[in-house]
C-alpha cells in the first residue's frame, strides 16, 4: 500500500502524492463510498488507544509551549470527542450521496434534452490549523462527496494527524470492494516545511479545489498564495446586539453561550453591542457574569463609564480599533454602547467579519430589519452565534464555515462539496 505518511526524516513527493489522488478520485464516484466510511468510523473506534495517545504527545507539547488554554482545548481528544468524531463519519455516510443529482433539466425548442447533474470537484486540498477534528471530517466529507482528500494540518497537531490517517488508510486497505488505489483519496502533508503549503497552492491542474481553515493569518496565505480555486473559510469575528427592547435574561445566556462555552472556536463572540438605553441596568449584570469565568472587557469610554459607576471599573480595558477588530478566540470580548440599532448595524458592517451576527430584540420589525441588513453568512434574531455548524444546520459533518459569496456561504457540508455537469442529448443536431 502507497501511503504518504512516514516518518517526519522522509522526503514528501507532493508531486507524486498529488498524481495518485487524481487516480483515486476517479475510482470514487462507482464505489460503495458509505459503506467504506462506515469502516473507518470502526477503526477510529478500535484504535482510540494510539489515536489518543499521539494526541496526549501534542497536548504535552503545546502546554510546553505556553500554548493558550483556548487553543489546547481545540488540539484535544478524549475518549468521548473521538466518540463523537466517529459517530460523525457514520453520519455522513449515511447521508444521502450527493452525487449524481438530476438539479434541472429542460428540453431546447431544437429538440436536444439538457440535464444538469452534480459532480465531484476530484482533488479537494485542505490547509487547517490545530484541530484534529478537522482531519477526519474533510476527509469524510470530501470523499463522501466523491474527491480524494489532501490534507495539511499544522505541526501542532502532527501526531494526532498521522495517527488518525494511518487509522483511516488502513481501514480503507481493507474494504471490501474498495480498489487498492482509493486508498489515495485519503494523502496527509506530514512534511512540516510551510513549502509544502504552497506547492499544493500552485498545484493547478493536479488540485480542483482548496479550503483554508484557521485563522486570520493562515487564510489570508492561502487567498493570497493560491493559483488553484479557494473557498474562503471564514474567522469569525461575530457580534451580539442587545436592542433597548430584548429580553435581558435571553441576551445574557447568549453571551455567556456564545462567549465563554467554548471561546476558541470561530462562532463564538468577541464583540458585544449595547443598546444605550439598555446599558445603565443590563451591562454591569454582563460584565460580573463575564468576569466569574475569566473573561476580561474592552469597552468603549461609554461602557467604561457604566461600569465604573457600578464598581466594575477595575481590570477594563480601554477599546482601541484593534479590538473592535480581534477575533480573540480566547477569554476576552470588546465592548460597545451604541445609540441604536442604526449604530449597531453600522458598526458590524465595519468591523464584522461576515460570519455569524446576533441581534436579542422583542421587535419583529427590529429583527427582519438586522437580518436584511447585515452582510454575514448566518445572522441570528434571539439565538446563539453557536448554532453556526454544519451538524446544529443538519448537515452532518462540515468542511468548514464559508464567508464569501461564490459558490457556498455559511457551513459547508456535502451538497457544498459537488460541482456540477451538463449532460446533453440530441438526435444529430448541428449548430448551423
Amino acid at each position: 500500500m502507497a501511503s504518504a505518511v512516514g516518518p517526519a526524516t522522509a522526503p514528501f513527493d507532493l508531486d507524486a502524492a498529488l498524481g495518485r489522488a487524481r487516480v483515486a478520485a476517479r475510482l470514487l464516484p462507482a464505489v460503495d463510498r458509505a459503506a467504506a466510511l462506515r469502516r473507518v468510523a470502526d477503526a477510529l473506534r478500535r484504535d482510540a488507544p494510539t489515536i489518543l495517545a499521539a494526541n496526549g504527545e501534542d497536548v504535552a507539547r503545546a502546554r510546553d509551549a505556553g500554548v493558550a488554554a483556548s487553543l489546547v482545548d481545540r488540539l484535544t481528544l478524549s475518549d468521548a470527542r473521538l466518540a463523537a468524531i466517529a459517530d460523525a463519519v457514520v453520519q455522513v455516510a449515511d447521508l444521502p450521496d450527493p452525487v449524481g443529482r438530476v438539479l434541472e433539466g429542460w428540453r431546447l425548442p431544437n429538440g436536444l434534452e439538457v440535464r444538469s447533474v452534480t459532480v465531484p470537484f476530484g482533488v479537494i486540498g485542505m490547509v487547517y490549523e490545530s484541530r484534529p477534528n478537522v482531519t477526519v471530517d474533510a476527509f469524510a466529507l470530501a470523499f463522501k462527496a466523491g474527491s480524494a482528500a489532501v490534507l495539511r494540518g499544522s505541526a501542532d497537531a502532527l501526531a494526532s494527524n498521522r495517527a488518525l490517517v494511518a487509522s483511516m488508510r488502513g481501514a480503507l486497505a481493507s474494504a471490501p470492494g474498495l480498489p487498492a488505489d482509493a486508498v489515495d483519496a485519503l494523502i496527509l502533508i506530514d512534511d512540516p516545511d510551510r513549502a509544502r503549503v504552497t506547492e499544493l497552492l500552485r498545484a493547478r491542474g493536479r488540485v480542483d479545489l482548496v479550503i483554508p481553515r484557521g485563522g486570520a493569518g493562515l487564510i489570508r496565505h492561502v487567498v493570497e498564495t493560491a493559483r488553484v480555486p479557494v473557498i474562503e473559510t471564514g474567522v469569525g469575528n461575530c457580534h451580539l446586539y442587545l436592542h433597548d427592547d430584548g429580553d435581558r435574561d435571553m441576551a445574557l445566556a447568549l453571551l455567556l453561550d456564545g462567549k465563554v462555552r467554548r471561546p476558541g472556536v470561530c462562532n463564538a463572540l468577541e464583540t458585544l453591542l449595547v443598546h444605550r438605553d439598555a446599558a445603565d441596568d443590563w451591562l454591569p449584570r454582563a460584565a460580573a457574569a463575564l468576569r466569574e469565568h475569566g473573561v476580561t472587557l474592552h469597552a468603549c469610554e461609554r461602557g467604561r463609564a457604566v461600569l465604573a459607576v457600578a464598581g466594575l471599573g477595575d481590570g477594563v480595558h480601554g477599546a482601541t480599533e484593534v479590538d473592535w477588530a480581534t477575533e480573540y478566540l480566547g477569554p476576552e470580548i470588546a465592548v460597545r454602547v451604541v445609540d441604536g440599532l442604526d449604530d449597531a448595524i453600522a458598526h458590524v458592517h465595519r468591523y464584522g467579519s461576515q460570519h455569524s451576527e446576533a441581534i436579542v430584540t422583542r421587535s419583529r420589525a427590529a429583527g427582519r430589519r438586522f437580518q436584511a441588513e447585515v452582510d454575514a453568512a448566518v445572522v441570528y434574531v434571539n439565538a446563539s452565534t453557536r448554532f453556526t455548524d454544519g451538524f446544529e444546520f443538519g448537515f452532518g459533518a462540515e468542511i468548514g464555515i464559508s464567508t464569501q459569496k461564490l459558490h457556498a456561504r455559511g457551513p459547508m457540508g456535502l451538497r457544498a462539496l459537488v460541482t456540477t455537469k451538463h449532460l446533453v442529448d440530441g438526435d444529430g443536431q448541428t449548430r448551423g
